[in-house]
């Protein structure tokens, strides 16, 4: 019998975090030959470099996706500074803004929800993660940050498909309290520094408040903002008559717009975006913007967290 959950089709599939994966092993193929030395200038990074395999090495240390690539032969193991295993918690929205769906858009871009950006960023922060043996969790909230959720940080590729089906699902998310505030409650999941990537939309009113609670939180991890694209969730299909009624996910009301408001629906989120990128570095947070674009977004996403990865933290 099949669950509710297998019958839904997935965000992301095997086949997406694959092709994820090998775009990881590509870029830092790349970095480690010199082809983008510039990015790790500085000192104290973890990551040493592919190597071929040699007797007495560990079997676990064998990167196999890279190694296929040469046939098996050789081996190639990843080489690291210190054998110490780092932490990443990602901050991920589950609020309703984000199952919105292009329906008035492109045919590349139609059916896609926000959610499926959020769900592409999560396989490249935990694939990225899997690559530099990380352990990898998941905080969720919604719109209020009524209901937090958690998946306890683990290290595997296995782990990552987790949070994608926590997160799609809800299905493995353990409840967590709220213990006064907002940064208490983020700052005290992990009890090292961890890297703590916040992904989201940021379509909900209380963005200034969490951005001053995340300020707090960056004193202890390293936070940063993923701003997903969410315009292209709002681009309306054209319509004939003067006034038409939309449902707000959010609040579940429904309400009358012209067909000139509907129509500056896309260009008001973009603009609200800019204002939470703007808000950001207000707090001193760091931001990446996270195109619609799929090949823009995977480059971009990987080479961010590879590079933040790769640096310590001065």
């Amino acid at each position: 019998m099949r669950t509710r959950e297998q019958e839904v089709e997935p965000l992301i599939n095997l086949s997406e975090i694959t092709e994820v994966e090998l775009i990881i092993l590509k870029r830092m193929r790349e970095f480690t030959i010199g082809d983008h030395a510039s990015m790790f200038h500085g000192t104290g990074f973890d990551y040493v470099g592919l190597r071929d395999w040699q007797a007495g090495d560990r079997f676990e240390h064998i990167d196999w996706p890279q190694s296929s690539l040469n046939n098996f032969s050789p081996l190639v193991v990843r080489e690291f500074e210190q054998p110490t295993t780092s932490s990443v918690i990602m901050a991920v929205d589950r609020s309703a803004s984000t199952r919105c769906g292009a329906t008035g858009a492109t045919n590349e871009k139609r059916g896609m929800q926000i959610a499926t950006l959020i769900a592409r960023a999560i396989a490249t922060v935990g694939m990225s993660a899997v690559f530099f043996q990380d352990s990898i969790g998941m905080i969720t909230f919604d719109e209020g940050f009524h209901q937090l959720g958690a998946v306890r940080p683990r290290i595997g590729k296995g782990q990552v498909i987790h949070c994608l089906e926590a997160y799609q699902h809800g299905t493995g998310l353990q409840e967590i309290r709220n213990v006064g505030s907002l940064s208490a409650t983020f700052s005290g999941f992990s009890r090292k520094t961890a890297m703590m990537p916040v992904i989201s939309d940021f379509l909900f009113d209380e963005v200034p408040e969490f951005l001053r609670e995340l300020r707090q939180v960056n004193n202890i991890h390293d936070v940063f903002l993923m701003i997903v694209d969410a315009s292209f969730a709002f681009e309306m299909p054209k319509v004939s008559a003067g006034w038409v009624e939309v449902y707000d996910v959010e609040t579940g009301r429904t309400r009358m717009l012209s067909r000139r408001e509907l129509s500056r629906q896309s260009e008001r989120v973009k603009a609200w975006q800019n204002e939470v990128a703007r808000l950001a570095k207000d707090n001193d947070l760091d931001v990446v913007r996270l195109s619609v674009d799929q090949v823009k977004f995977d480059v971009a996403l990987v080479e961010w967290v590879s590079e933040r990865r790769l640096r310590r933290r001065k």
